[in-house]
């Protein structure tokens, strides 16, 4: 697989918590360049950051972040404030103890809530698969595809595990026809990007890509 075809796959990602604007900047300069599918930052940031792309990058944020302790509404009115503000993509982080609780209708109604806020914008939903069981693993897959999300993800990064091949596979054969797969968190190399989209990942969430096909040229 050629880079170009990972890069426009790859949501180019930074939320360190001590990213400044030059961080970000730079970011949205190598995601035009390098054709990304969009960028992943702070919704703190969003606004400064569309302006500065307009419509040469898409720009997603991430809403309830990286825990997933808000409650439904806070997540509803972040996701509206992105919007408002110029975010195309909407990742949120589900509450994953009411996952472990079996609480799978207030889960569902909480990302149709997110859902509503983004106004047609693309959602991306986190379900943080290193905390998860086979089970609740199976179990979201049909809860994400029940919700009007457009994608079903499988980590922040944050909660110490990341994308597994094993995660991918299993999401492929359990969602529905219509939800996509967004793999994150430790893809590593090219060799790792490859694997995920052929396991079926249509995005992928990774600082290091672009970094990797920079020094390829600096050569």
């Amino acid at each position: 697989m050629e880079p170009r075809d990972i890069l426009r796959r790859v949501d180019h990602t930074l939320l360190a918590q001590n990213a400044k604007w030059e961080d970000i900047r730079r970011l949205c300069d190598d995601g035009m360049k390098y054709s990304t599918a969009s960028v992943c930052i702070p919704p703190s940031y969003v606004r400064r950051a569309k302006e500065y792309v307009g419509d040469r990058l898409a720009v997603c944020t991430v809403i309830g972040f990286p825990n997933g302790y808000s409650t439904a509404a806070v997540k509803a009115f972040e996701a509206a404030d992105a919007v408002k503000n110029g975010a195309d993509e909407i990742d949120m982080v589900i509450n994953i103890g009411w996952a472990k609780d079996g609480r799978w209708d207030d889960v569902l109604e909480e990302i149709n809530a997110v859902r509503a806020a983004c106004a047609g914008n693309i959602l991306k939903v986190i379900v943080e698969t290193c905390l998860l069981t086979g089970e609740e693993k199976i179990k979201l897959c049909e809860i994400v595809s029940a919700s009007g999300a457009d994608y079903i993800k499988t980590s922040t990064g944050f909660a110490g595990g990341g994308a597994t091949r094993e995660d991918v596979a299993l999401f492929a054969a359990h969602i529905a026809p219509h939800m996509k797969i967004k793999a994150a968190g430790g893809i590593s190399s090219l060799r790792d990007a490859e694997d995920f989209i052929r396991l079926g990942a249509s995005r992928l969430g990774t600082s290091r890509i672009v970094n990797i096909v920079k020094a390829g040229e600096a050569g």
